[in-house]
C-alpha cells in the first residue's frame, strides 16, 4: 500500500463526495431537519460538508448520518451494473463502461459515513436505547463497525467496498443471467 493524501483521493473521485453530501441534505429534507450550509465540493478538507441544526429524535440523526451508505451504494450498483453488461457478455471494454465505472466506484467509495456522523449516531443512541428504541440498540455494532471502516480507509477498504458493491456484486448478478 502507498500514501496518497485525502485531497488528491477526494479531486479524483469527485462524483462521490457530491452524492455523499447530496445524501446527507436529502435526508435532513426528509427528516425536516434544517440546514445552515451545503458544500458539495471544495478543494479542502473536509472535501464536502452540510451543516445543519441538531436532529430532534434517533431515527433523523441515523438516517441522515447513514443517508449516504445507502444512496451511494444504490447508485454505484446502478451506474456499474450496466456497465458491466457489455463486458461480461459481449467481452467489450468500450470508453462509456470506463466512464461509467469509475462513476459508479467513485460514487461507491464515498459511501462511508464520517467518523463525525458516527459519533453522533452513537451519543444519541446512548440516550434513545435507554428509552426501548431497538434501532439504537441494533445501531450499536453498525457504529462500530463503521469506525473500524473508516480506521481502514487508509488501506484503501473504502475503495475495495466499492470495487465490490460496483463490481463484484454486478458481475455476480450478471453471470447468473448467463
Amino acid at each position: 500500500m502507498f500514501f496518497i493524501p485525502g485531497i488528491l483521493i477526494a479531486i479524483v473521485t469527485f462524483p462521490g463526495v457530491i452524492v455523499h453530501e447530496l445524501a446527507h441534505l436529502l435526508a435532513c429534507k426528509w427528516r425536516g431537519v434544517a440546514v445552515f450550509d451545503v458544500c458539495f465540493f471544495q478543494f479542502k478538507d473536509p472535501a464536502g460538508y452540510v451543516i445543519h441544526e441538531e436532529p430532534k429524535d434517533f431515527t433523523s440523526a441515523f438516517v441522515i448520518s447513514f443517508g449516504p451508505f445507502v444512496l451511494n451504494s444504490l447508485l454505484c450498483i446502478l451506474i456499474c451494473t450496466p456497465a458491466m453488461a457489455p463486458m461480461r457478455f459481449f467481452d467489450i471494454t468500450d470508453p462509456l463502461s470506463i466512464v461509467l465505472m469509475w462513476l459508479g466506484i467513485s460514487i461507491g467509495a464515498h459511501a462511508f459515513p464520517s467518523n463525525h456522523d458516527a459519533k453522533n449516531v452513537w451519543n444519541m443512541a446512548k440516550v434513545a436505547a435507554k428509552e426501548g428504541n431497538l434501532l439504537a440498540v441494533l445501531s450499536f455494532p453498525i457504529v462500530v463497525v463503521l469506525f473500524v471502516a473508516n480506521v481502514l480507509r487508509f488501506f484503501w477498504a473504502d475503495v475495495i467496498y466499492a470495487y465490490g458493491v460496483g463490481v463484484v456484486l454486478p458481475g455476480m448478478l450478471l453471470k447468473s443471467l448467463l
